[in-house]
């Protein structure tokens, strides 16, 4: 009797049975598959989201920089707008032609005729230097005082010292004649020390 060839184990099954293995073969195959695909999909959302929050962190920090230079740059615009304020006040030099550019423009509008001026030494104090300025002047006393009232009201102070007023008319010397005012005074303007100035004491 001759041996018997072993044959394919699945022809042995019957067609139901094929039909099940087949369904469970197809089962495994879509498991593997969805493992696979799976992992490298949820691997790839990891990487993104990561990927995600380390950007929304950048812009973050480039917010936070950018608010920081804003406000760099409005506190550094308001320091160099106050300083430029305190400089008309207290300027770093005497400006001797604006100071007197200053008063003689006071002058015209005030009607008064400014009739000399001259410049005195600076004088020192603690916390600045005194910029004083000998005054003559002649006007009716309505013009003194507005004179007076505007040199007060210029962004650089300026202090009026000294003032000495002498009554005059005009040439005739008739009744009813206005009165003129003869004015001599001390004009003293401030500007800001340098460090290490020594000049004239206070007087």
């Amino acid at each position: 009797m001759a041996p018997r060839t072993p044959g394919n184990p699945l022809g042995r099954l019957s067609l139901p049975a094929k039909m099940v293995f087949g369904l469970i073969l197809a089962s495994v195959v879509a498991a593997l598959y969805f493992v696979v695909f799976f992992t490298d999909i949820d691997g790839q959302i990891s990487a993104a989201e990561g990927a995600e929050n380390s950007l929304k962190a950048e812009l973050q920090s480039a917010e936070d920089a950018k608010a920081a230079f804003q406000k760099d740059v409005e506190d550094k615009t308001r320091r160099q707008q106050i300083e430029r304020e305190q400089k008309k006040i207290l300027p770093d030099e005497a400006e001797t032609p604006s100071f007197l550019a200053a008063v003689q423009g006071i002058a015209t509008i005030s009607g008064v005729s400014l009739t000399s001026y001259k410049p005195e030494d600076e004088l020192n104090d603690e916390y600045y230097v005194r910029v004083p300025m000998s005054l003559s002047m002649t006007g009716r006393f309505h013009q003194i005082a507005r004179f007076f009232y505007g040199v007060g009201q210029l962004e650089r102070v300026i202090n009026i010292e000294d003032i000495q007023m002498t009554v005059v008319t005009r040439p005739g010397g008739e009744a009813g004649e206005e009165v003129i005012l003869e004015v001599k005074c001390m004009a003293t303007a401030f500007r800001a020390k340098r460090a290490g100035e020594t000049l004239k004491g206070k007087q």
